[in-house]
């Protein structure tokens, strides 16, 4: 199989790359820069050569603008990047055949206290980057060479926020945790098992979207306890409350559920303690 990766030097995209190559995969991976084979700028995607993608069996698109702060306050730029070159450039993908699986997120629901989304919700996407990821589903549900998985707060090393926690520890500076901040956080292995899984079940796999969610809701204190329990209490931290104009972009609590990623045998069942420790040791 020859999978192209957009967004090919982002957060996840490493993890991913790594991946298809245990898989035997062949890629190619796609980004704004260097080593990023193809260069790619979304909100210029009509200059794009796609015949790059002759041959290219399947897309994972993971390139946006993620911060929900900078959508909200640069929203017709975001839009350009996160909505309209997104589905130029699946558009043009589908159209030579590619399989593409797009990287939305927990974002594309709603802020109602108390609802677990799945699969089957709908989506009503409260906040500017929700509503560019909904745009973009809406845009192609359906569609059979089109899938999207959603994703919450993915933890690794290398996230900002546990790698910030890493580099405290390393200082012996004390560092913040939010507080209340929750998701139904997912491990970054659980995510590359997920498109592996989706891109070799394609066919068999009958919904549109996948939620690759955690079966625990967590907060950003939990993470910190279980560096904690890790890496024997050296982490100094102290619970924040960041304030509401920090939570005008973003839930305090988005809890989401998947009808598939168990039942399925996608991803092991193991809770949250168990993950974050594999991921770190």
């Amino acid at each position: 199989m020859k999978v192209a990766l957009v967004g090919s030097t982002g957060y996840i995209a490493g993890f991913l790359l790594k991946k298809f190559e245990s898989e035997g995969w062949q890629t190619l991976p796609i980004g704004r820069r260097e080593p990023a084979e193809a260069t790619l700028h979304l909100e210029e995607a009509e200059r794009f050569d796609y015949g790059t993608l002759d041959g290219v069996d399947a897309v994972v698109f993971t390139a946006a603008v993620s911060g929900p702060d900078k959508c909200a306050n640069e929203f017709e730029a975001c839009w350009k990047i996160n909505v309209e070159g997104t589905r130029r450039f699946i558009q043009e993908a589908m159209a030579r055949g590619c399989r593409v699986l797009f990287f939305s997120s927990d974002a594309v629901f709603g802020d109602v206290p108390g609802v677990v989304y799945t699969e089957d919700s709908e989506t009503l996407a409260a906040t500017p980057y929700g509503r560019m990821k909904k745009a973009v589903e809406d845009a192609f549900r359906g569609q059979p060479l089109f899938k999207a998985i959603r994703l919450p707060y993915v933890v690794s090393a290398k996230d900002r926020f546990v790698s910030g926690c890493l580099a405290a520890m390393e200082s012996g500076e004390e560092t913040e945790a939010f507080h209340p901040f929750y998701r139904s956080c997912v491990v970054v292995s659980d995510v590359a098992d997920a498109v592996a899984w989706l891109l070799k079940n394609w066919e068999t796999y009958d919904p549109t979207v996948l939620n690759v969610a955690g079966r625990e809701l967590v907060s950003r204190v939990r993470i910190a306890d279980e560096l904690n329990r890790v890496f024997d209490g050296r982490l100094k931290y102290r619970i924040v409350d960041p304030g509401a104009a920090f939570f005008q972009n973003r839930p305090r609590i988005t809890e989401m559920r998947s009808l598939y990623l168990e039942k399925l045998g996608i991803v092991s069942d193991a809770g949250f303690s168990e993950k974050i420790r594999r991921e770190l040791t």
